[in-house]
């Protein structure tokens, strides 16, 4: 007998359940959409007082405006729960997304009504037609100024079939919403209806789970919570059968062995709320306690008659950085956990329940090689660890390469750029050395042009801040993993050079004030510096020792008192993920839970003239 979820021999289906995943690109509306969900059915009461946006309960999902983890929400409407996972919209977090998918029968495909589709639209609907879930495409934002519902939705049937979508496929429904308002249209310039009209449409587009009446329980595991009452929480569906507080299953993991466990806890969702459940059906999204040593992809099966599932495979990761022990001098000052010991328990945990992060061993027992989807999946992990009381040091990102029948060969992603039609000179001269290739150029209205190239993910380290200069920060960037292409050459690395403090002490205004013409400081007066410590970018190729912590020489006509006429601007304000782009092959980045700082790798100007090529 098949395990496939999709087509069991003897079919059933839950009709009082519908399952679905609201997937699009970053900034498009999907949690604005949940939100204005959850007021229309009833879920919150009129006096309850609830921010925006309440399934980005993580403080970094509310602070940067994405989603960062999937959540799901249940809604009861019409006699039939339906459960809604939110998904991330950044491509660097498609490995939740990827998961995600294995939970629903359905999916709905939001887009901009002024943007359209971009590349996380693409790859999202990929692997949901892949898995061959039903779409529902709602064009969201059509209260924009410059909303363009019908071209946009030419352009959605152009991805569809651009990614083979079959006749049926192509048959999807189309709504039109203004989801900050809680509107939803039939036609673009329809009559308004409440978002019950998007509800009426789920149940009738969106198949009820099937399963098989004579199967034994299989539920797979897709996501892993941790509760300070019940331990690890157990997220997924269940395929077949039926679980129950107390039952005795057999957990199947994925390298083939199996271990006997007992449920001590069921809970199923509401709203934004937990409730503990006695026993669920097949279909259910539902959480488990009472097994701790489940991981992502294993099976909990019935102990009579155990049949696994496939596990979940998910595009491999691209790109690398080094994690290693902070030891630089300011070491211990700010942070709680130190050692080589606390930071491998931490990173091997979020491997646990982040599928699309693998940890590495070295050759040094004082660091380890962390690989994910990209800068920004590595800098929110090294963020939410700053927050933990972590400290540790950052190497520079690094491409992960394979040989394919002999051949080297390294990822490569698309990229949309889209800005005003005066920088486009300025966007391909900035590619081009990056081994960039424009496929696409297309004129959007209003001035801007939106561009398409495809670039090694190695040329896109360290692009945003030159491509904000280049086009007077007016530039917006987006870009999806596209596969892997031979290696395409050297890529020029950073030009200029660093500026390095050559002594420990407090930066000063009068040594500011000199050093402005040597480059762009990052270190504003009155700051701590130790030797080896990068305190500004050079203006030319070339590392620069500097005493950024020379005092002015007193005499009874110059006075300290006369610094505080200077006047120090310029002085850039660098974020973790602007650290880590400025980042040399030499450099590291110092990470505590009050400050970054770069530095030197080596912190003596004598060892790095060692190691330094001459001519």
């Amino acid at each position: 007998m098949t395990t496939a979820i999709a087509s069991p021999p003897v079919a059933n289906k839950r009709e009082d359940l519908r399952n679905v995943a609201i997937i699009a690109h970053v900034d498009h509306g999907k949690t604005t959409l949940i939100d204005a969900l959850l007021w229309q059915s009833g879920i919150f009461e009129a006096h309850e007082s609830i921010n925006e946006r309440v399934l980005d309960s993580i403080d970094l999902e509310r602070e940067r405006g994405i989603t960062i983890m999937a959540k799901n929400t249940a809604i009861d409407y019409r006699g039939t729960r339906i459960n809604i996972v939110d998904t991330p919209g950044h491509a660097d977090f498609g490995g939740e997304v990827e998961r995600t998918l294995k939970l629903v029968d359905g999916v709905l495909l939001l887009v901009d009504a002024s943007e359209g589709p971009l590349p996380q639209t693409r790859f999202v609907l990929k692997k949901a037609m892949e898995s061959g879930l039903v779409p529902v495409l709602i064009i969201n934002k059509i209260d924009r100024a410059d909303a363009r519902a019908s071209e946009v939705l030419d352009e959605v049937y152009d991805l569809f079939i651009d990614l083979g979508a079959s006749d049926d496929q192509l048959g999807f429904p189309v709504l039109y919403c203004n989801a900050r308002a809680g509107l939803c249209r039939r036609e673009a310039d329809g009559e308004d209806f409440p978002l019950s009209t998007l509800l009426d449409e789920i149940l009738e587009t969106v198949p009820a789970p099937v399963y098989d009446p004579d199967a034994p329980l299989q539920f797979l595991v897709t996501s892993l919570e941790y509760d300070d009452y019940v331990g690890r929480l157990l997220i997924g569906r269940v395929v077949n059968g039926s679980v129950a507080k107390g039952q005795q299953a057999v957990l199947c993991r994925l390298d083939g062995s199996s271990v006997q466990v007992k449920v001590t806890r069921l809970y199923s969702h509401r709203g934004l709320e937990r409730n503990e459940v006695s026993e669920v059906g097949p279909g259910e999204i539902v959480a488990i306690a009472g097994v701790d040593e489940a991981t992502i992809g294993d099976t909990l099966c019935a102990v009579e008659d155990p049949r696994p599932l496939p596990g979940i495979s998910i595009e491999e990761p691209t790109m690398s950085m080094r994690f290693s022990v902070n030891n630089s001098p300011f070491a211990g000052r700010e942070g709680q956990y130190l050692t080589s010991r606390r930071l491998r328990q931490r990173l091997l945990k979020e491997a646990l329940h982040n599928v699309a992060i693998e940890v590495i061993e070295t050759s040094s027992t004082d660091s380890l090689e962390v690989a994910g989807r990209g800068e920004l999946q590595l800098a929110i992990l090294v963020e939410t660890m700053r927050r933990e009381g972590y400290e540790l040091g950052l190497g520079k990102p690094q491409i992960m390469t394979r040989t394919v029948d002999g051949v080297l060969v390294e990822p490569v992603e698309i990229l949309l750029v889209d800005c005003p039609e005066e920088f486009v000179g300025n966007v391909t001269r900035l590619l081009g050395p990056r081994k960039g290739r424009m496929i696409e150029m297309a004129h959007q209205g209003s001035g801007r042009v939106r561009l398409e190239f495809r670039v090694p993910s190695r040329g896109l380290i360290g692009l945003r801040s030159p491509m904000l200069g280049e086009t007077r920060g007016t530039a917006i960037l987006h870009h999806i993993l596209d596969g892997n292409e031979p290696w395409a050459g050297e890529i020029p690395q950073r030009a200029t050079g660093a500026l390095v403090a050559d002594r420990a002490g407090r930066v000063t205004a009068y040594a500011c004030d000199h050093l402005k013409p040597r480059g762009v400081l990052f270190t504003p007066p009155g700051s701590e510096v130790y030797a080896g410590m990068i305190v500004g970018e050079h203006s030319r190729p070339g590392d620069l020792d500097v005493n950024i912590t020379k005092e002015k020489r007193l005499t009874n006509m110059r006075a300290a008192s006369s610094d505080d006429f200077v006047k120090i601007s310029g002085i850039r304000s660098m974020s973790l993920e602007d650290a880590i782009e400025f980042l040399a092959e030499d450099e590291v980045v110092e990470v505590t839970p009050k400050a970054f700082r770069l530095r030197k790798q080596s912190l003596r100007a004598s060892d790095r003239k060692k190691l330094t090529p001459t001519d």
